[in-house]
């Protein structure tokens, strides 16, 4: 227990030491847990034998993201992403399983290896490419939202595809394998099964957690809120999970698919919000020492020995892989950055790998000496993964793909100049446009240039970054321009450019945040709305009405604060530093505190001004206020 607990501090010291380090130098977390644990293990050896304890301890951190993931997705919306899970997501798993397995073939494999190691590759990872996703804001992109749906298709062809591998045993198999494990083979209940039987209780164990999910949740879920016990619970939401994993576990299946399909019939339950907010703390912890275990357990014997065998097989992959992957994008209509996205985003293998292979192993489909290297392979081809999304993003700035479509003719020009048109230019356009101004819209994306289109709405699919697009959507004639990119680094761009060719145009620029709105000022932007700081006013002014102040009372308190938070971010971007992180600049921070109490102090007298004027709330106020 003492040698347990001191592999746990040391993992969990390389975790919060290594990963701020990869993500303030732009690597990503993934890639820094990784790199912990090759230091902790391959590297220092600190790693004890207690690693694959700890590994089985971190995959439930898979375990529980699958159930999150799962959580996500109601039936009726998995039926409306139909088409891509089949088509987009469907394919790429056949045809990068037929392609590997005919490489294998001609290496000289026998067939059910083959196939085996064709179904292992055909899967990426769905952690580190969810994560980094999340992390650099990608989600919600054409590229994020497709690779999405092929991780999803991928987690859900995992159920056939371990369905399918007993069939591919060869008679005999699985007594030898019996006999070389002993005992410890013996606990799955389906051991002395043939083929045939091992699918059906798969299929069954699936069948099983479908209904239990269906029927029993919900009446166990509200016997224990009776409790009203947060504890309580959160050992709900643990033990549904590690249930379903241990049943998984004895009818030889990953667990992470069972939690997966749980999550998936649980979505549209009432308890669904509270059994993310109890499962995710967990999830989180436990992802990053699965990938630190990862790290840790690569095993670099086998990668000395055949150094550029193993090198050719993980850039063979990656690039099969990103090869099949761009052409799908391109036939499936991504335009532009989303095809590199998509493409080197899911090339490389995935966590549910280390699942197949053990897995094959035990059904005697691999054998030990392809299996060490398939495994080393998956590990080597995840820790690229982070590098292939840094190198994206450098080639999206340097290229751009010669196969998108031709950028709109602009054949009008107008006074007002919108570049980007995602939720918050949307908003902007609408109300300009239904107030009697036209407009010009740029866009880059070209499947929401045609959907503005559909609702009436005249657009122009382009870069607006572009000196030429923007000369004859008439920069030199417009009076506003507003740059509402997602993208931070070209709407800085932008501004700085439509200064430069117009001193005199009022520009208008959306910021992420305080330091965004910093570099938009220096770049020369008029007026810069921060994207929730409006809507948070509104929000805090609400709570000011529901404590007992008045709605005048309120509403000049929301005034104060905006007035002098304008008035000091003025004054803050003076301090400011370009390339220096806010919590390093001293005098950025001695002026803060100074202002927040000078705001804190105007505040509080004006309210004691007006507490003669307070009014009591009314107890049963059922305003509802709509944003």
């Amino acid at each position: 227990m003492i040698s347990f607990l001191l592999q746990s501090t040391l993992f969990l010291f390389a975790m919060v030491l290594a990963v701020p380090l990869a993500t303030r130098a732009g690597l990503g977390s993934v890639l820094g847990y990784l790199c912990a644990g090759i230091l902790i293990g391959p590297v220092f050896h600190l790693a004890g034998s207690e690693i694959s304890s700890l590994q089985h301890f971190a995959e439930f951190g898979v375990v529980m993201m699958l159930f999150l993931i799962g959580l996500e997705l109601e039936p009726k919306a998995l039926w409306q992403m139909r088409d891509k899970l089949i088509g987009l997501g469907g394919l790429q798993v056949l045809l990068t399983m037929t392609a590997v397995t005919a490489a294998m073939l001609a290496f000289g494999l026998d067939f059910p290896t083959a196939v085996a190691v064709g179904m292992i590759f055909s899967l990426s990872s769905t952690a580190i490419v969810l994560q980094t996703l999340n992390e650099k804001r990608l989600l919600q992109t054409a590229g994020g939202r497709s690779a999405f749906a092929v991780l999803l298709m991928q987690d859900i062809a995992v159920i056939p595809m371990l369905a399918l591998l007993p069939l591919l045993a060869l008679p005999g198999a699985r007594a030898l394998a019996k006999a070389e494990n002993g005992e410890h083979a013996a606990v799955h209940f389906i051991q002395d099964l043939p083929g045939w039987g091992v699918t059906l209780m798969t299929l069954g164990a699936v069948a099983l957690i479908v209904i239990a999910g269906h029927y029993l949740a919900r009446p166990l879920f509200r016997f224990v809120h009776l409790a009203r016990l947060r504890e309580i619970n959160t050992a709900m939401a643990l033990l549904i999970v590690v249930a379903i994993a241990s049943l998984m576990n004895l009818v030889g299946l990953s667990p992470a698919l069972g939690t997966f399909l749980a999550g998936v019939v649980l979505a549209d339950s009432e308890f669904r919000h509270e059994l993310e907010s109890d499962i995710e703390p967990f999830k989180g912890l436990l992802m990053g020492l699965f990938f630190i275990t990862v790290g840790a357990g690569i095993k670099f014997d086998v990668i000395t020995a055949q150094p550029f065998q193993i090198a050719g097989l993980v850039i063979a992959l990656i690039a099969l892989k990103a090869a099949i992957l761009y052409g799908l994008a391109v036939a499936f209509k991504l335009h532009g950055p989303n095809r590199g996205l998509f493409a080197l985003g899911l090339a490389q293998a995935g966590e549910f790998g280390f699942v197949l292979v053990s897995f094959a192993v035990g059904q005697r489909i691999l054998p030990g000496p392809i299996a060490e290297k398939v495994l080393v392979v998956i590990a080597l081809s995840m820790m690229v993964s982070p590098l292939l999304f840094i190198a994206n993003e450098h080639l999206s700035r340097l290229l751009k793909s010669d196969d998108a479509p031709e950028e709109d003719t602009i054949d009008e020009q107008q006074p007002i100049i919108i570049a980007g048109v995602g939720r918050f230019g949307q908003v902007v356009n609408r109300m300009v446009t239904m107030s009697g101004f036209p407009t010009t819209v740029l866009d880059t994306d070209l499947q929401t240039i045609q959907v503005m289109r559909t609702f009436g709405f005249k657009g122009h699919y382009g870069d607006p970054t572009r000196p030429d697009l923007l000369a004859a959507a008439g920069l030199s004639k417009a009076r506003v321009l507003v740059v509402s990119l997602d993208d931070r680094a070209s709407a800085n761009r932008l501004v700085a450019y439509a200064r430069q060719m117009r001193p005199d145009l009022h520009i208008v620029a959306r910021a992420r945040d305080r330091e965004h709105v910093f570099e938009l000022y220096k770049a020369g932007a008029n007026d810069i709305v921060r994207e929730m700081f409006d809507s948070s006013l509104r929000a805090g002014r609400y709570v000011l009405e529901n404590v007992g102040l008045s709605e005048f009372e309120a509403t000049e308190l929301e005034r104060l604060y905006f007035k002098f938070d304008r008035a000091s971010l003025r004054d803050l971007a003076q301090h400011w530093k370009p390339g220096v992180p806010i919590q390093e600049n001293v005098d950025y921070i001695k002026r803060s505190k100074e202002l927040n109490s000078e705001l804190e102090a105007a505040m509080m007298a004006r309210f004691s001004r007006r507490a003669d004027l307070k009014e009591e709330p009314e107890g049963d106020d059922k305003t509802l206020h709509i944003d």
